[in-house]
């Protein structure tokens, strides 16, 4: 169900939910995915609960934040989480359903197999990973929402440069410029799309079917499309889709569970599909041609 935003008072806030996954940096190549994140504490919450207990999976909306059925043997917390994705009617942040919520949705889903014990540690796994999401959706709005032209620009220095790129003309603009510049994006709508496949899904399990040893058997467990309202310098506004494959992996030594996210814009023409090439081909070429030596000796130089 949709998430409803923070600013309303607990009691009269409609039970809605909002979108969040991990982020991170150390992924596979083979499987490439924008972020890796590891819950923070331990859970034995596995991909196939994850997936059900999605807060974009939509629920009711009209559902209780109390205790309604037999099935339950614990209480649950009633504590509703405000996320940090700002909503696109300008009303505040998504929100995200408390424990005793998700699990009354699950149970109206018919998933009456979901141990109670388990719910509020995939409630926290998925806020922790849908935050980390919206932060890979930052990072794409920042190098591409004033265009092409300044997305390479942010993009040609690598993956690593980016951030140094940004800090910098963040302190050279001014005014009116450095607003549309830093311009945060907002969530309009979200949809979850379980049973749909990506192409780039696809064709890393076909990937793996022909080249076992090179690339991973781990199709996702879950995919999301996210609408993000883009400001554009000018005043303009375009909506722009995402696509998230959510992806399981080995757990660390300690036990505690891994996620991988890949997020990128979904090529819904011309202009994303750039996107795409032009900051992956940056950080493959700024890595090959050897940019950070190049910059490391230019630092002593100076």
């Amino acid at each position: 169900m949709p998430p409803k935003p923070s600013s309303q008072s607990q009691s009269d806030r409609p039970s809605a939910c909002p979108v969040k996954h991990s982020s991170a940096s150390s992924t596979p190549a083979a499987m490439n995915p924008s972020s890796s994140a590891q819950p923070p504490q331990s859970t034995s919450t596995t991909p196939s609960y994850i997936s059900k207990l999605n807060p974009l999976n939509y629920m009711p909306s009209n559902l209780a934040n109390a205790r309604e059925h037999t099935e339950q043997t614990i209480s649950l917390p009633l504590e509703r989480e405000a996320s940090t994705i700002p909503r696109g009617d300008g009303q505040g942040t998504w929100e995200y359903p408390s424990p005793q919520q998700m699990y009354n949705a699950m149970l109206r889903k018919g998933y009456t197999d979901t141990p109670a014990e388990h719910v509020e540690s995939m409630v926290a796994v998925h806020n922790f990973l849908n935050e980390g999401a919206w932060e890979e959706i930052r990072g794409w709005e920042g190098r591409f929402h004033a265009g092409l032209g300044r997305g390479w620009t942010m993009c040609s220095r690598g993956e690593e440069g980016y951030e140094k790129h940004a800090r910098l003309e963040a302190l050279r603009v001014r005014g009116r410029e450095a607003e549309l510049l830093n311009h945060e994006p907002d969530l309009i709508r979200f949809e979850g799309r379980p049973g749909d496949m990506t192409p780039k899904a696809r064709m890393l399990s076909f990937m793996a079917k022909v080249w076992p040893s090179e690339f991973p058997d781990n199709p996702p467990f879950d995919r999301h499309d996210w609408f993000v309202r883009r400001k554009i310098p000018g005043g303009q506004e375009k909506e722009v889709r995402y696509v998230i494959d959510y992806y399981s992996g080995p757990p660390e030594p300690t036990g505690e569970p891994v996620f991988y996210l890949d997020v990128r814009p979904a090529v819904d023409g011309p202009t994303s599909a750039a996107e795409r090439l032009m900051r992956w081909g940056g950080d493959v070429w700024w890595r090959a041609s050897g940019g950070v030596v190049r910059e490391e000796l230019a630092r002593q130089k100076r």
